[in-house]
């Protein structure tokens, strides 16, 4: 996961750099699968292993692009929104995710719903999981293919692909039923269902982003005062969100500083909302246990954005099983770094303190 620190050290150490991508890929795929309205232009950053031969492509709606990434892949997956490029390798702009050019030359610009990627996390495992750390721009989800490894084999779907819904056009009601008439979703089915959030509303939704914290707050009224409670207030459809942290920068938000280690951080005002409404993202820097994925290694993955329905609760839902999964020490992950201009001139990804085991005996995958 993300934590925001060592902004000035970073920079004099790597100044310029570039992370590397590997012009040959191979090792594992990962589909890139766009179910939005709209066009959007994913990006990605590789920080360690062999990364794809490309960092970022258009991709209308309703498209998918399979790239190949090496065994030992860490890196994060982004959309871009409202995008403009003349040239592939010139600079551009993007509403959101901006990331230097088409083919991206550095991480990309908050905010972005993130896919945090570690294929190989030390111990045989691979890490993943769904960052709001950055802020919020699009619906999303991970979908683990399982690639014929005995072990993923051996998990129930249903705990291994997370889904957050923070937009209200891509928002189902709260009774929301996805396998109807033998209909599979995310890689589930009526025999192996998906936990959802089900207590949030569609105006809940809309209006979830603090008001500070809007990307485009709506206009102020002609007398120009906004009224109170601003819950009366029409927001955009489209409404992506900064987090605190990415807004501010200040130690307190970030969990830097005095603010960092563990039982340092509290979550903000942003976190708590974000958590709310995507139960299995990352909110804030100190939210390892509540939103890392742990599986054992060789698997592949599709990165969804937009997948409609409602976000999933799975690890709150594991966690109160008991039998389904526990929280246990995943031992160390690698630190991912990561050049980036943006409000924090560099980012480092925490190691892995303590995580969501998935491993579940006994139960075949259902496809």
């Amino acid at each position: 996961m993300l934590v925001l620190a060592l902004y000035y050290l970073f920079d004099i150490a790597h100044a310029g750099h570039v992370p590397r991508q590997s012009s040959s890929g191979g090792g594992l795929q990962m589909s890139i699968i766009n179910q939005c309205s709209d066009t959007i232009w994913p990006g990605l950053v590789t920080q360690g292993g062999g990364g794809p031969s490309t960092a970022g492509f258009e991709l209308t709606s309703g498209s998918n692009k399979t790239i190949n990434v090496g065994s030992d892949w860490q890196g994060r997956v982004w959309g871009r929104t409202n995008c403009t490029f003349s040239d592939p390798n010139q600079p551009g702009g993007c509403l959101t995710g901006e990331c230097g050019s088409l083919n991206c030359i550095q991480a990309g610009n908050p905010p972005a719903t993130l896919a945090e990627i570690t294929m190989d996390g030390g111990q045989s495992q691979t890490f993943y999981d769904i960052s709001l750390v950055d802020g919020y721009n699009l619906p999303m989800a991970i979908v683990l293919q399982t690639n014929g490894i005995s072990s993923l084999n051996s998990l129930k779907p249903s705990s291994t692909n997370p889904s957050c819904v923070g937009s209200v056009n891509d928002f189902a009601a709260q009774n929301f039923q996805p396998y109807n008439n033998h209909q599979q979703f995310l890689g589930t089915n009526a025999s192996d269902p998906l936990n959802f959030e089900n207590q949030t509303t569609a105006s809940q939704v809309a209006q979830w982003c603090p008001w500070d914290l809007q990307v485009n707050p709506p206009k102020a009224p002609g007398d120009g005062v906004y009224p109170y409670p601003d819950s009366n207030v029409e927001r955009p459809p489209y409404n992506p969100c900064f987090s605190a942290c990415a807004k501010y920068t200040t130690a307190q938000y970030c969990c830097t500083g005095s603010h960092s280690g563990e039982g340092n951080c509290s979550p903000n005002y942003y976190s708590k909302v974000a958590k709310q409404i995507c139960p299995d993202a990352y909110s804030y820097a100190n939210d390892d246990q509540d939103s890392t994925f742990i599986v054992p290694k060789g698997g592949e993955f599709n990165v969804i954005f937009c997948p409609g329905g409602r976000s999933t609760t799975i690890i709150a839902n594991n966690q109160k099983a008991g039998s389904s999964g526990s929280s246990a020490p995943a031992g160390s992950r690698p630190a991912l770094v990561f050049a980036a201009k943006s409000l924090t001139d560099g980012m480092l990804w925490k190691g892995v303190y303590v995580g969501f085991w998935l491993f579940v005996l006994g139960i075949g995958i259902h496809v």
